[in-house]
């Protein structure tokens, strides 16, 4: 792959797959770029966070991607898979959905990200989730977070996640090719 592309990749969360609505819209989104190539991975074959990791980390190697010229996005475990994959091998961007952080049942359940520009996304009604940790982390590390009236799906937000997504990629791109 040339130097050039942006890869962008998108985990799903535990109960979801790549072909999930929000999965969909943002990789459709994403794809609207010049250079950005998207990749929905399928972690359906195994619901460990630690498998997950590893999952994702093959299919960065596989697309030779550049990890300051890539860009992850996850919802709920997938989102954990994002913050935890940054937190071992710094990226470009980090945009996270009602992500499966501060939860005691993870392995590090509060990684620190090393993304240089982070978005969170979670709902103020998530049963899931608990948001008041989320936010404490988020807070922790200065991360710019949007909180909806929504649950852990944010089934009713879907046309929010996708401008606040699109616009995240736009300012990822512009730290790339500053006009």
């Amino acid at each position: 792959m040339h130097r050039e592309t942006i890869h962008l990749f998108l985990s799903h969360g535990l109960e979801s797959g790549p072909g999930s609505t929000k999965i969909q819209a943002m990789k459709q989104a994403a794809e609207a770029f010049p250079g950005v190539r998207a990749e929905a991975i399928d972690h359906r074959s195994n619901k460990e966070p630690d498998v997950r990791l590893k999952q994702m980390k093959t299919a960065m190697e596989s697309a030779d991607a550049d990890p300051a010229r890539t860009i992850l996005a996850g919802s709920s475990m997938g989102g954990w898979v994002c913050a935890q994959t940054s937190a071992l091998t710094p990226v470009l961007g980090c945009f996270l959905l009602a992500p499966a952080l501060a939860l005691p049942r993870y392995p590090q359940s509060s990684p620190v990200i090393q993304a240089r520009h982070t978005r969170i996304i979670h709902g103020w009604d998530d049963d899931v989730v608990p948001v008041m940790p989320v936010l404490e982390l988020a807070r922790e590390q200065r991360i710019t977070t949007l909180v909806l009236p929504d649950g852990h799906r944010l089934q009713n937000s879907v046309d929010t996640v996708v401008r606040e997504f699109t616009l995240f990629v736009e300012t990822c791109l512009s730290e790339l090719n500053p006009t």
